[in-house]
């Protein structure tokens, strides 16, 4: 009974190699926060080969692409549906930007928000 007890090998999953963390964050740094980087990176470092290939499953928003859009189509709410924000894009859809005003003040906090966006995803996956 013992022997069948030492020939069963447990597996333990295989941590993600250090490298390949480095090389998703930098090629990614541009899609999180810069103060929430070095988090981040240790939370990836944690992660199992498994888990950390789930990752290219998550649609990262771009914070330029967002920007322009908001430029160009943020009256409409187009910025905020992108952002899955379905209540101030219908606002801002029906008010065309609160006559401008929250128009405006996207222009300035749209790439934080996608970028806030972007890490609150990742983290729901750890």
């Amino acid at each position: 009974m013992t022997d069948n007890l030492e020939n069963r090998s447990v597996e333990v999953p295989e941590k993600v190699d250090r490298q390949k963390v480095d090389m998703f964050l930098m090629s990614n740094q541009k899609y999180f926060p810069a103060s929430k980087i070095i988090y981040l990176k240790d939370k990836l470092y944690g992660l199992t080969e498994d888990k950390f290939s789930l990752l290219s499953a998550i649609e990262l928003k771009d914070p330029t692409t967002l920007l322009l859009i908001s430029l160009f189509l943020g009256s409409l709410g187009v910025d905020r549906f992108m952002l899955k924000e379905t209540g101030m894009g219908v606002l801002k859809l029906l008010t065309y930007g609160c006559c401008g005003i929250l128009t405006i003040i996207d222009w300035f906090s749209i790439q934080n928000k996608a970028k806030e966006r972007n890490f609150n995803e990742i983290m729901m996956l750890l």
